[in-house]
């Protein structure tokens, strides 16, 4: 699995503002593009879509900006992910699920429909809520304190 540029800059945007959800003012783009270090007009795409996804809402004007549209412990990873970047998993660009193989091959067929759910297990159990608060499940923790998941094969 890729995790792509845009995804990337999606969940660290839709963080800043998870951060930032106590306050009653909208954050601006360029606030949160200088904050975590993401081109504006790159942002600003993503932006785009995470409020047509339903991620964000936006005010426009000299007080604009953007916040959450729902608390952030009802956003998962897995919804912003998809939101700017479509299905999590795919092979050759197709859902697993719409995979048909056959011989040697069709025993294939379940090993990404298991690596599908190992990857939706962990995107959709973090919401931003556990990451804004450094309060990861405690499945992740242990999967990323275990030092083989740090070295690269």
């Amino acid at each position: 699995m890729r995790i792509s540029a845009r995804a990337d800059y999606a969940v660290r945007a839709v963080l800043e503002l998870a951060v930032r959800a106590g306050g009653d003012d909208p954050v601006k783009a360029e606030a949160i593009a200088a904050e975590q270090d993401i081109p504006h007009k790159f942002l600003e795409g993503i932006l785009g879509d995470l409020r047509r996804g339903g991620i964000v809402e936006s005010r426009r004007g000299g007080g604009g900006g953007y916040r959450l549209a729902r608390d952030p412990a009802k956003i998962t990873l897995a919804d912003v992910i998809r939101t700017v970047d479509g299905p999590i998993v795919s092979v050759r660009g197709e859902r697993p699920t719409g995979l048909t193989y056959t011989g040697t091959a069709e025993p294939l067929l379940p090993v990404w429909i298991a690596l599908r759910a190992n990857v939706r297990k962990i995107l959709e159990g973090v919401t931003m809520a556990d990451i804004a608060g450094d309060e990861l499940p405690e499945e992740v923790r242990g999967l990323a304190a275990d030092p083989a998941s740090w070295v690269n094969p």
